[in-house]
């Protein structure tokens, strides 16, 4: 659908099915919908999700609770996505979001009212044991001179530095100096390529490893 006129006639025998009364352009509102006593509905129409669609919505939050935007329903690779991440923003704003699929299919995907996400107890603790095994604080709050600084970096730095510092060397005595305790596996599974197998058990720094040393020292150093 190319343009927001197209939306109009499914959106509208879909609400006059539900026993609403439906007009189109009134004031600046793209759709308004009356039955009886209740709240007028409102529906916004554009031919993609943009910022501009969004401002338009909660502008009309000021006139009724029951605010929808109505959009052709995406297609491609992104899709689903695109869908997922603006439905989430739809409830977070308290507005509603109709679908128009390329059939004239009308799809509510969600109905205005107050935003309640679930807290997830799993991310919590994801989220406080990499706060907690971080070493200072290396990102300044997203500002990083080479990208963000994880646990996980820091314990290959940490790695790194004793095979600078005392050559190629036994995972468990990597793990013992560094208190790395998976020091062998973080080697042996390379991420960053700093890192090459000498023998069973045994690695050394790479050429990778030691530039990674100088690029990186600053996140992970005690002060």
């Amino acid at each position: 659908m190319e343009r927001e006129q197209d939306l109009y006639p499914p959106i509208k025998a879909m609400l006059e099915r539900q026993g609403y009364e439906v007009k189109g352009e009134v004031g600046a509102a793209d759709v308004v919908a009356c039955r009886g006593d209740e709240p007028p509905v409102i529906v916004e129409l554009k031919t993609r999700f943009s910022l501009s669609l969004f401002h338009q919505a909660i502008a009309r939050l000021t006139v009724t609770d029951l605010v929808y935007v109505a959009v052709p329903k995406p297609t491609g690779r992104t899709a689903r996505r695109s869908l997922k991440d603006n439905l989430t923003l739809c409830r977070r704003l308290g507005l509603g979001l109709i679908t128009v699929r390329g059939d004239k299919t009308v799809e509510v995907q969600c109905d205005p009212g107050p935003y309640a996400p679930r807290k997830s107890k799993i991310k919590t603790q994801r989220l406080l044991r990499e706060f907690d095994r971080l070493q200072g604080d290396p990102n300044a709050g997203g500002a990083t001179r080479h990208g963000i600084v994880t646990a996980y970096r820091q314990d290959a730095l940490r790695c790194a530095a004793h095979l600078a510092e005392h050559g190629a060397s036994k995972g468990a005595a990597v793990a013992k100096t560094t208190g790395v305790g998976a020091a062998t596996r973080l080697m042996r599974d390379n991420h960053y390529g700093w890192f090459e197998k000498v023998e069973k058990g045994v690695y050394a720094l790479t050429e990778a490893g030691r530039e990674g040393l100088k690029h990186w020292a600053y996140s992970w150093e005690e002060e």
